[in-house]
């Protein structure tokens, strides 16, 4: 019996003196390898309750709106911020202003048969969710880029649609505004929508 044991204790002592060393570190009574523990972060949003069932199918249809529309606000940020530092290169006002109309052209061409077939509420939420990633209203982005006489043409022609470019992002004033931040972290959460390099707001 002895004879099978030492081979045994032999396999046995070289598997143990074939580990490797770690650091362990002993931290309220637990043993662990790594002191640190990388975790996501979890946003925990609360529960909505609806007073009736068509605040309820306001809010679904809200949601379906906010999740198409904002993939166009974060490219029309990023868009902003690219076109902001190619003109601070620009040192000729002239030049600014031709680079300026050959980018609204380019994005014109690129976007305006997906735009035309927004509806309404769709624009209006676009609107206000520009001014949330920019900082900016969209009057304000077009009387800056372009000129206050473009900016009160295309604001007219807005109002003509009941739709205000001068619309702003207001969260603790405006209901729709605080629930459009709610689809939108709980899109965020749920990895439904991306919210890029901004931090959620």
């Amino acid at each position: 019996m002895n004879k099978l044991l030492y081979p045994l204790v032999l396999i046995l002592a070289c598997s143990l003196y074939g580990q490797q060393s770690r650091t362990v570190y002993v931290i309220d009574g637990d043993t662990l390898t790594n002191p640190y523990l990388d975790l996501n972060e979890v946003v925990v949003l609360p529960n909505i309750k609806f007073r009736s069932y068509d605040d309820y199918v306001s809010y679904y249809r809200l949601q379906k709106r906010t999740i198409k529309v904002y993939p166009y606000a974060k490219l029309a940020s990023e868009r902003l911020t690219t076109l902001n530092l190619r003109l601070a290169n620009i040192k000729r006002k002239r030049a600014k202003k031709r680079y300026t109309k050959r980018v609204e052209k380019y994005l014109e061409f690129e976007f305006k048969d997906e735009l035309k077939r927004f509806s309404r509420s769709e624009g209006r939420i676009l609107i206000k969710l520009i001014h949330r990633e920019t900082g900016f209203t969209a009057h304000e982005l077009i009387k800056n880029l372009r000129n206050g006489w473009r900016a009160f043409i295309y604001q007219t022609t807005a109002k003509m649609f009941d739709i205000n470019l001068k619309t702003s992002y207001n969260t603790t004033d405006v209901e729709e505004d605080a629930l459009i931040e709610y689809i939108l972290q709980k899109a965020f959460n749920e990895g439904v929508l991306d919210p890029g390099d901004k931090k959620s707001k």
